[in-house]
């Protein structure tokens, strides 16, 4: 990735690293809340992940500390572009949408940092984000064209039925999203989300994003949630609201974790909790056209009253003969019995992977909650696994370095 900015202006943009650090946080604080003044954009966002204990105030002002940090060496940030571009895809984010983030980002680092800002250091603040913004822009570009021209490809929302719901667990329940215009839909890649745009009983509008658990198809999706009591809406909405025949509203599959078009290597595929949802979609492409990979489909669950799809899933293993299934119960019931209900008891250990899959020439793809990310990325890159085989997707903003 080039970069045209002046040696001054990256000069001046690096000598802020200091100051992002201790104030990175009340930087976007105020950042958001000058945005949001704006109704428009403020319908935009994710809001379960807005607030001062947000965990996108926090993605931010580490996205703002790395960009400041690697300024002059732009090619370590082509992941997060990548990200981000996904990101505004699934939310529908647009470049006149820009400008908007430009003023309130400038002017939250200015009244943040004063006295000690000068107006030269906004000025290389200034052209740094609308460098960075132009590079999103394009990409975003870029992306919307191949979805549009792709088969059954849309760009914005479009409505879906929901035309079969099924529980999977006593917390998990799978949707099937049919399009209402009866037309194709556009075959995900394994691992992708969707972005749904969900009318609430109380005539709130919110926006989540679902992992897709089924393999690509031209005909329909199903996403895999599960029941969060405890959330602003999203989850609680579609279990005891959402019924067959509603309509949602949909952007195209986004992301930028998913299984390669044409594996080449042992795959193993480790979940926790609900994030087996794309491993499930993974699972399915290589039983339906990967017959020659070897694969280990490897998750835990608390115990078999959570755990979701595990005969749907066995059984794609049995079918095509080369995927092996391992699941471990953390606290199983009275009625768990190890070997039957479940094949471990306790948590997923990097031991039992070393000892029991092609550890060292294997792709490993996780997903699942971020303290088991944490854990089992550091361990496998620990253990010898190298980066460029480590695959995760995490929920929500990514606030901290998982790996670290």
């Amino acid at each position: 990735m080039s970069n045209p900015l002046s040696p001054r202006t990256i000069e001046l943009v690096k000598s802020t690293v200091p100051a992002l650090s201790a104030r990175g946080s009340d930087i976007t604080t105020v950042m958001y809340g000058k945005l949001f003044q704006d109704d428009h954009i403020r319908a935009l966002f994710n809001h379960s992940n807005q607030g001062d204990n947000g965990s996108q105030v926090h993605a931010l002002s580490a996205a703002l500390i790395a960009y400041a940090q690697n300024i002059d060496k732009l090619d370590a940030l082509v992941p997060v572009v990548e990200r981000i571009a996904h990101k505004h895809i699934g939310y529908h984010i647009l470049p006149e949408h820009y400008d908007y983030v430009a003023r309130a980002l400038l002017a939250a680092i200015e009244e943040v940092l004063a006295p000690d800002i000068t107006q030269e250091v906004l000025e290389a603040w200034g052209e740094a984000y609308w460098f960075l913004a132009d590079i999103l822009i394009n990409r975003e570009a870029d992306i919307r064209t191949t979805l549009e021209n792709s088969k059954g490809g849309w760009n914005g929302w479009r409505k879906f039925k929901i035309t079969a719901k099924q529980p999977e667990s006593d917390v998990i329940t799978s949707f099937t999203l049919s399009p209402v215009d009866g037309l194709p839909v556009l075959a995900h890649r394994p691992g992708q989300y969707l972005t749904l745009r969900l009318k609430l009983e109380d005539g709130r509008t919110i926006k989540r994003n679902y992992s897709i658990s089924c393999a690509p198809n031209n005909d329909h999706y199903r996403i895999s949630v599960k029941l969060e009591p405890n959330g602003q809406g999203g989850s609680r909405f579609l279990h005891e609201t959402a019924q067959i025949g509603d309509v949602i509203d949909l952007t195209p599959p986004a992301g930028d974790f998913f299984l390669p078009d044409e594996p080449e290597r042992p795959v193993v595929l480790l979940s926790a909790g609900v994030g087996l949802t794309p491993m499930v979609s993974m699972a399915e492409t290589i039983g339906a056209h990967y017959p020659d990979i070897e694969t280990y489909y490897v998750h835990g669950a608390l115990n078999s009253r959570t755990h979701a799809m595990d005969k749907h899933v066995r059984q794609v293993a049995k079918q095509h003969g080369k995927m092996f299934v391992a699941t471990f119960y953390s606290d199983p019931t009275n009625d768990d019995l190890c070997g039957k209900t479940h094949d471990q008891d306790g948590y997923i250990s990097p031991d039992w992977l070393s000892a029991n899959t092609p550890f060292h020439n294997a792709d490993f793809f996780l997903c699942g909650p971020k303290p088991f990310l944490r854990t089992m990325v550091y361990a496998l890159a620990k253990r010898g696994v190298e980066t460029d085989r480590i695959h995760y997707e995490f929920f929500g903003p990514t606030d901290e370095n998982i790996a670290a």
